[in-house]
């Protein structure tokens, strides 16, 4: 398995990705990925056997991002770092790819911020991610509804 930043030649297979870990992420179309290869602090891809296995998308606070939970993260923080999205392809779950992403994130902030923020989805509940977010350390900070309450989120930190 390799980690590497995101290239264009990435991001169709990223957003086809993105769009089978609908509701767990939001889906977004092509344009709002390639912002995402433009702005994010933090665009990563893991392939293993030459497939997309996983991806993360991480933020640092200034962006002009409208993120309900990434606003409410830069109006309540100094600096942080925000996991926005992480998904993982079915056929490469349990081989650790988002631990090993989580890892290389935190390691992309050292020595510049001390705590790594992100949201878990409550409603519709997403009990596997709270249980691996809870067990790599992440703590609530507070929640909040998102899509005219359509659904609600743990909003998350986990101290570095």
């Amino acid at each position: 398995m390799q980690i590497t930043d995101v290239t264009p030649n990435d991001l169709d297979e990223v957003l086809r990705l993105n769009d089978d870990s609908v509701p767990h992420v939001s889906r977004i179309d092509s344009g709002q990925m390639e912002w995402f290869a433009s702005n994010a602090h933090y665009f990563r891809v893991v392939r293993h056997e030459g497939q997309l296995a996983g991806f993360l998308i991480g933020l640092r606070p200034g962006l002009p991002y409208r993120s309900p939970n990434y606003r409410w993260f830069s109006e309540n923080y100094r600096d942080f770092g925000y996991i926005d999205r992480v998904a993982v392809s079915a056929t490469a779950r349990r081989m650790g790819i988002g631990s090993r992403l989580y890892r290389d994130f935190a390691g992309s902030l050292q020595g510049e911020v001390d705590v790594m923020t992100c949201e878990v989805n409550i409603r519709p509940p997403n009990e596997s991610s709270m249980r691996y977010h809870e067990q790599q350390g992440f703590v609530r900070v507070a929640s909040q509804e998102t899509e005219g309450g359509k659904k609600e989120v743990a909003l998350m930190e986990k101290q570095l």
